[in-house]
């Protein structure tokens, strides 16, 4: 294999597929690449055995070939390299080693077989469809932060999509929830997602999704079975296995008898609750909100440093209501809100939080509340 590129094309596709390596490995071939030079182009792969992304480069190819060479060692060697310059890749013969070349730098890599490296992306899917990058990144962006960490409740660590009808259309819909809060996300349903299985995205699989959809205006074509999603975003494929467990009922908890009605500036309440909670523990981050008539006062109390309390002038006509939250969680949310105003539904100290984006019908949060 003989094959030359510029340093910046094979930065920026090591960059998309050194992210899937783990960097401690049983398995001695996942730590590696798989480097495919063919055509006019260098052919890049790696994978964990759950998700695998493919990419491809524009090269000169002197020698078609293909090896593997350790992925994490590669990116950090093309990364400190000059910009600007050429890369030349080589293996001779029965060499066991890959030669790279750059300006008067030389580096030689230990190879392994081509043999050994495995393939997660073949077999059928049963569902294909195109949506713009924006759209996709829309529903994941507003939903990823609910994901759970738990790994007993292994069918929660991830984004569950799936279509459904919502008052008379259908849609594409994101889910996510942790048990303490839960984020749900839609947009119009694409041409082929009708009828398509509802699936769990792992939560490995939705970071690097976030990374490829990161251009709003490109189109990404979507392709799922029961068990494997792909991803085709320009020159980049990505191919993840799916959780293989069944999501909860979420709309069991997402409350419907809320009536008590609160709007605030969200900008204004989120730098409220980011000054509060600088007293709060790390343990406890619980703010509690007094709400009365046009006003809510935001207080946290720790016994080892202090107190903070701050108001707020808010809509609110309803009866007083004192409700404590995790402040953190509060900003996961308040942050994804599109819209100037926040809409919170409530209603008593231990029922969940319905919480609404003035700027999209679609999006719907829920917090569960803290004893405060």
């Amino acid at each position: 294999m003989r094959v030359t590129l510029e340093r910046s094309n094979l930065l920026k596709s090591l960059g998309h597929v050194h992210r899937v390596v783990e960097r401690r490995n049983t398995i001695p071939i996942l730590s590696n690449v798989l480097l495919k030079a063919e055509g006019n182009q260098l052919h890049l792969k790696a994978t964990d055995l759950d998700l695998e992304i493919f990419e491809k480069a524009p090269a000169v190819v002197e020698q078609a070939g293909s090896t593997t060479v350790p992925a994490l060692m590669l990116f950090e060697i093309v990364r400190k390299l000059q910009d600007g310059s050429e890369v030349s890749l080589s293996v001779d013969g029965d060499s066991s080693t890959m030669k790279l070349t750059s300006g008067r730098s030389q580096f030689t890599l230990q190879m392994l077989p081509e043999s050994d490296f495995p393939d997660i992306s073949a077999g059928e899917f049963s569902h294909s469809f195109s949506m713009a990058t924006g759209e996709i990144g829309k529903l994941i962006n507003h939903t990823q932060f609910a994901i759970s960490t738990e790994e007993t409740r292994y069918y929660l660590n991830g984004i569950y999509l799936h279509t459904v009808e919502d008052e008379g259309s259908t849609v594409l819909r994101a889910v996510a929830t942790d048990g303490h809060r839960l984020a749900r996300s839609q947009t119009e349903a694409p041409d082929g997602s009708a009828g398509m299985p509802g699936i769990i995205v792992p939560r490995k699989a939705v970071g690097e999704i976030q990374r490829l959809v990161e251009d709003p205006d490109a189109a990404v074509l979507i392709e799922l079975s029961d068990s494997k999603i792909r991803l085709s975003v320009g020159e980049t494929l990505l191919t993840s296995k799916l959780i293989d467990g069944t999501f909860p009922d979420y709309n069991r908890v997402i409350p419907s008898g809320n009536d008590k009605e609160l709007k605030m500036d969200r900008a204004s309440f989120a730098s409220a609750v980011d000054r509060v909670s600088t007293i709060s523990s790390e343990r406890g981050r619980a703010v509690k909100l007094q709400l009365t008539e046009g006003q809510i006062v935001l207080s946290v109390n720790n016994p080892d440093s202090g107190t903070a309390e701050e108001e707020v002038a808010v809509g609110y006509s309803d009866d007083p209501l004192d409700i404590g939250f995790n402040s953190r969680y509060l900003l996961d949310i308040t942050n994804q809100l599109s819209g100037e105003e926040a809409i919170f539904m409530l209603s008593d100290p231990g029922s969940p939080t319905l919480i609404c984006d003035s700027a999209d019908s679609g999006a719907i949060y829920v917090l569960m509340p803290m004893r405060v």
